[in-house]
């Protein structure tokens, strides 16, 4: 099959629906499929390229200016523009799959449905993700939420197939007011790469870790809706307790602020900021920490929980949105209420100080995570794309 996907944030390395493309791509590709992305391009020009395989379109996009989102973000230029429609034209894709409902994955949406292409959508969005980027006043949130819903809204509910990463992301659509099919499927984790036999002593040797200190691990975007901040100041707890080290891996908005903050509470040599890592050597990066910890309030699944999990750590977590799918309390990791940073020092501490829980913690983890094999994953989408080419 040819199989097109669309987005808004191809190019944009740090957000978990650019990991999940490019791990369902590569087992497409696999499988023998060919794959195609229109995304936005590096330039103000439209552009052409191969990535891994990958055919990808980029469609001329301009920069957001850092005072607003100081992470090199790019915004496609389609108003008035027919590059789209030629490009489905000519690829003559079986079935097309966005990934969200802005510029691209809107046009690719209207395009799909006047050219009779089967259309799939998948939901990474929540509204929290980018609201507070606008810097509204409080009491203007909730419309501008409701507003985003119903943006999103207006694009799915088109559409023929729109899937989910979990049971509680379908939900969540489905009762906003989505009649289509809702199929929830895991994004999926390559279980050959993230695995408990990756080595992490390089970079315990790297960051000057001593062997015997623990090692508490985020990796994420650095932005608002992560709530980045209740891990540090969890962790200020957790030191008077236990010697321990923070790594917080990412870049995003709020980076400055939080090594800021780091500095403020006098936590500067026990939090580590490597900033954005590299996929390659993100399986390295997990094998260095004991436990990892995720304080975001904005989490359909979480694709880094998924490869912490595989990686064979326990996993502290907020009782927010999907991630109890993930976690389940008191087996492979445990839950904190959102704001609660005292609750989740002493779940922290209460790992760290036991080996033998943390063995026990580790071993559910992995049994849990056999259930989001990429593989998997990739076999659930390539029947939802056959059956619709057949019908």
């Amino acid at each position: 099959m040819k199989i097109l996907f669309g987005t808004d944030l191809f190019y944009q390395n740090f957000a978990g629906s650019v990991s999940f493309i490019q791990y369902l791509a590569k087992g497409l590709i696999k499988d023998g499929h060919q794959v195609f992305v229109i995304a936005p391009s590096k330039t103000f020009e439209n552009t052409i390229s191969i990535e891994d395989g990958v055919t990808v379109y980029g469609i001329r996009s301009v920069i957001i200016p850092d005072v607003i989102y100081p992470s090199q973000f790019r915004i496609p230029i389609t108003a008035g523009s027919n590059k789209i429609r030629t490009i489905l034209e000519e690829v003559k894709p079986d079935v097309v799959s966005i990934q969200d409902h802005f510029m691209i994955g809107g046009k690719i949406a209207k395009e799909s449905r006047r050219l009779n292409i089967p259309t799939v959508g998948t939901n990474h969005f929540m509204p929290e993700n980018f609201i507070h980027y606008l810097y509204p006043p409080e009491f203007a949130k909730e419309f501008l939420r409701k507003l985003a819903w119903k943006d999103f809204l207006r694009v799915y509910k088109k559409l023929d197939v729109v899937t989910t990463p979990t049971k509680t992301a379908a939900e969540l659509i489905k009762n906003l007011g989505l009649r289509n099919t809702i199929i929830p499927i895991s994004n999926g984790v390559d279980l050959k790469r993230f695995n408990p036999k990756n080595n992490g002593q390089t970079l315990r040797t790297k960051y000057n870790i001593p062997p015997t200190e623990p090692i508490i691990l985020f990796v994420g975007r650095l932005d608002k809706e992560k709530e980045i901040d209740e891990l540090i100041k969890a962790f200020a707890e957790t030191l008077h307790k236990i010697r321990s080290k923070l790594i917080i891996a990412g870049k995003g908005t709020e980076r400055s602020k939080l090594i800021s903050l780091s500095r403020k509470l006098g936590l500067s040599k026990d939090i580590i900021f490597p900033g954005f890592v590299p996929h390659v050597d993100l399986p390295s990066l997990y094998a260095t920490a004991d436990v990892f910890a995720i304080a975001s309030i904005a989490e359909l699944q979480s694709i880094a929980t998924l490869e912490a999990m595989a990686s064979g750590l326990p996993v502290v977590a907020v009782n927010a949105i999907a991630l109890p799918e993930l976690v389940h309390d008191g087996e492979n990791g445990y839950l904190f209420e959102k704001g609660d940073t005292k609750n989740l020092s002493d779940k922290l501490v209460k790992i760290l100080k036991d080996k033998n829980l943390r063995k026990k913690m580790s071993k559910k983890s992995l049994e849990i995570i056999k259930q989001h094999n990429i593989e998997d994953t990739v076999k659930k989408y390539e029947k939802i794309y056959e059956k619709l080419v057949k019908s």
